[in-house]
């Protein structure tokens, strides 16, 4: 007898999108694309604040993506209204609501440098790299350290291909990305305490494991610059500060990077920062989680529910804080 094993990421065909709305709803999202173009309200719905200009995005043809069916969830998607204006990006401010502050940033021109132990380092134009990796959608939870989580459906491609197209070396184990630094449209940066610019990092392990993404576009259209355009990490086995934003930098190492949030306080945030229900943050309970969106709270899932897929990798670590 033939047994199905069913992912975690995974749902009942019968709950899948039928592909008939999912044509509907591109072609109806290549409409609004047109309307929004001769709009003066930003491609994420907010009015731009005084003095800010919206860019265009050379690659709004590539979206609504593909959704790739491998990457589902079981909870509903949490409303863009919601996940568009309940934010964590410290270069704006420390509060949640940053959204508008974050029309600031000007996403085009941009570029990626590709630097450190890799074959040839290069500074590459971010819709050619988009181009270059092609770009799917999946459907991911979302779990932050402060105990409140989200479903997201990111769209972008996986980081083993931007692992792939850098040409690391051997000796490389490590994968260090930094977030642009310009305390001129970001008032966060001007707080000196905070160890500028963000940066994050993952063993080459994480990076190439088939659940590590990066994101170019949210709810089917170019990422909103709130969520980290033009390029951001989601690796949702981990608490979301790991999840770094607008990335301008990724660089290979043979040491382990010290990151932003452990730099700052290593005590309460760690290098590996896995989610784990039974290891408490030290000021707060990590058993359960607040759903936006949603009034209530569910139980938190060893690694976000993914353990299945990325428990192997830290089987043979001894000695290593790996939940916070």
């Amino acid at each position: 007898m033939l047994i199905k094993r069913v992912r975690g990421w995974e749902i009942p065909e019968r709950m899948a999108t039928d592909e008939s709305v999912f044509l509907n709803r591109r072609s109806f999202m290549a409409g609004a694309g047109s309307i929004a173009a001769a709009s003066v309200i930003g491609a994420n719905g907010l009015i731009l604040p005084a003095g800010a200009q919206e860019t265009s995005d050379p690659t709004v043809d590539l979206y609504p993506a593909m959704r790739n069916g491998n990457y589902q969830i079981e909870r509903a998607i949490t409303p863009e209204e919601i996940n568009s204006t309940y934010n964590n990006f410290y270069e704006f401010g420390s509060h949640k609501q940053i959204s508008e502050r974050a029309q600031a940033l000007m996403t085009r021109p941009w570029t990626v440098t590709f630097d450190g132990e890799v074959e040839e380092e290069r500074e590459v134009d971010v819709d050619t790299l988009i181009r270059a990796m092609g770009v799917e959608e999946r459907l991911y939870r979302h779990r932050c350290v402060e105990a409140w989580s989200m479903t997201v459906p990111w769209s972008g491609f996986p980081l083993a291909r931007l692992v792939e197209y850098a040409r690391p070396l051997s000796s490389a184990k490590y994968v260090v990305m930094q977030t642009f630094q310009d305390s001129d449209i970001a008032s966060g940066q001007r707080q000196f305490w905070y160890p500028w610019p963000y940066t994050e990092g993952l063993t080459i392990e994480e990076a190439t494991n088939d659940l590590a993404f990066m994101v170019t576009g949210v709810y089917g259209r170019p990422a909103a610059k709130q969520f980290g355009a033009p390029l951001r990490l989601a690796v949702p086995w981990k608490y979301g500060f790991k999840s770094i934003k607008s990335i301008v930098r990724v660089s290979f190492t043979s040491e382990r990077p010290v990151s932003f949030w452990e730099e700052l306080n290593a005590s309460e945030y760690g290098f590996w920062a896995n989610v784990n229900p039974e290891v408490s943050h030290p000021r707060w309970s990590q058993a359960q989680e607040r759903v936006l969106g949603e009034d209530r709270k569910i139980p938190t899932v060893i690694y976000n529910g993914y353990g299945d897929y990325v428990s192997d990798l830290y089987k043979d670590i001894e000695g290593e804080r790996l939940y916070m």
